[in-house]
């Protein structure tokens, strides 16, 4: 294992321990509110981390095989996660389910880093905005990306039980 990526791998499986029961604990009212800023609730922020991890698994392994620089689909600029979202319904999918999905596409990302080819590191792809993003700089992002939007699912939380209060 590469060691930079140490503290990636061992704060992903952190949030992961704290994260599962706190959204296990949520009330199926908080989960299901459009509150934030993208007009997403809680369903749809994990529903969005779950493609994250599914697109970011994916690029991980393509950044290894195929020619540098890659061109991979961006499902994530010009509005297109918004469209995977509302394609695969996260609104409407069982709260229990996306957690478990959530949870272990994580951990299917540390493994994933895990067993990274340190040759490959600087191999990159091209973002639908035409930025190169190497492989290392990609998965020293990731925890960052997760953490924004646990930390949006935070401020949903209080502000739904300060309006209980």
């Amino acid at each position: 294992m590469i060691k930079e990526f140490e503290p990636i791998i061992q704060g992903l499986l952190s949030l992961i321990e704290e994260w599962e029961p706190k959204l296990s604990s949520l009330s199926s009212e908080v989960i299901s509110k459009r509150r934030n800023s993208q007009n997403r609730t809680i369903k749809q922020i994990i529903g969005h981390m779950i493609d994250s991890a599914s697109n970011n698994i994916h690029r991980i392994v393509h950044l290894q095989y195929q020619p540098s620089p890659l061109i991979y689909p961006d499902y994530a600029n010009l509005g297109n996660n918004d469209r995977w979202i509302a394609i695969q319904n996260y609104q409407d999918g069982k709260w229990n389910d996306l957690i478990q999905l959530w949870k272990y596409s994580n951990f299917h990302v540390v493994h994933v880093i895990q067993n990274v080819n340190a040759d490959k590191l600087e191999n990159e792809w091209i973002t639908a905005l035409n930025k190169n993003v190497s492989l290392k700089a990609m998965i020293l992002d990731y925890l960052k990306h997760i953490k924004l939007h646990l930390n949006e699912i935070d401020e949903l939380i209080n502000k739904n039980e300060l309006a209980l209060d």
